[in-house]
């Protein structure tokens, strides 16, 4: 546990040292964002567009997460416990990426469809089994939204793919006639 605290620190220190736009939390064994790391942000926190918390085990972050980096482009939470998002997550209004595959989520997390300047949304490998397609076509921003890995029903699926506003990734099983076994 020790190594992983000293891992936190010293990759808070080097965004705070070099003014970087990214801060990297991933792989440090996290259960939630840690609330000194505010403190230590105060001053950078505003130039932050980039953080990647993957491969931890949060299951929430804060509304003070969201109101210290309200100007962020891209967030990653990737691997973690996540099996919803907080309605604050609708204040980042510059955010373009967010990565939420390989988490728990069931449902799509519908408080996205808010965000007009989301590009990319990633849901791979989650168990979510219908997708909020009006909503999803009327975001102007959205170009891709990864669905691979996710048990979607054929009627979701079918609605998804007929429309040309973004492009979906998704693995449905193959049905063509080829595909049968010999």
């Amino acid at each position: 546990m020790a190594e992983a605290v000293a891992r936190v620190a010293r990759k808070v220190n080097e965004t705070v040292e070099n003014e970087e736009d990214f801060l990297n939390l991933a792989d440090c064994q996290l259960k939630a964002f840690p609330v000194g790391i505010y403190r230590l942000l105060t001053h950078v926190s505003e130039k932050i567009h980039v953080i990647s918390l993957a491969n931890n085990d949060m299951k929430s972050l804060t509304s003070k997460f969201f109101a210290t980096f309200n100007q962020l482009q891209e967030l990653n939470l990737e691997g973690n416990q996540f099996s919803q998002l907080p309605v604050e997550i609708t204040t980042l209004l510059n955010l373009q990426t967010i990565n939420l595959s390989k988490n728990k989520f069931s449902e799509f997390p519908e408080q996205l469809t808010s965000l007009g300047s989301l590009k990319t949304i990633n849901l791979e490998e989650n168990q979510i089994s219908d997708v909020p397609v009006d909503k999803l076509n009327s975001m102007q921003s959205l170009t891709c939204v990864n669905l691979k890995s996710n048990p979607l029903n054929a009627d979701s699926l079918t609605r998804t793919r007929s429309s040309n506003k973004f492009e979906l990734l998704s693995l449905a099983p193959d049905t063509s006639p080829s595909s049968a076994p010999a």
